[in-house]
């Protein structure tokens, strides 16, 4: 199939025959979040520098580009980052950073003037453009400005 989403009904033996959704993206399958830098260095001041040091890493982990426009971030708090018509290079990643600032191939913006993620735990959700949640990740740390996911 062309589509990069495959929808397929799949009968299910409980509760008499009810249907259920499976979703497969080729895109979701290659591209993943990497790594969130979310204590930026030094004191918290809201400056545009220290919140562009605040930031998610997506990785494409496959060798050819993929699609993400119309995809979606969000933090715990239900802060949200809609990526608009990009693509991914394959074996490339992209650092969304929470400040204003020039979107470029590796280097998007999310344009706001307050910190996304929380210095002690939060979570990331990667939405495909269909709403499908592709990959999370969640950290605990205080004594880390960072994890890999």
């Amino acid at each position: 199939m062309r589509q990069a989403l495959r929808l397929a009904l799949v009968a299910s033996l409980v509760g008499g025959g009810l249907f259920g959704l499976i979703h497969t993206s080729s895109a979701g399958s290659c591209v993943r979040i990497y790594r969130i830098y979310y204590n930026s260095p030094g004191s918290d001041t809201g400056s545009n520098k220290s919140l562009n040091a605040e930031w998610i890493q997506l990785k494409n982990r496959c060798g050819t580009a993929r699609w993400l426009s119309d995809w979606k971030i969000n933090d715990a708090a239900g802060n949200q980052y809609v990526f608009g018509r990009f693509k991914l290079a394959g074996g490339k990643s992209v650092k969304l950073h929470t400040g204003k600032g020039t979107n470029t191939p590796t280097d998007r913006y999310w344009g706001r003037t307050r910190y996304v993620w929380n210095n002690d735990k939060d979570t990331a959700y990667l939405y495909d453009r269909y709403g499908f949640r592709v990959d999370t990740c969640s950290y605990n740390n205080r004594s880390s400005s960072s994890v890999y996911c």
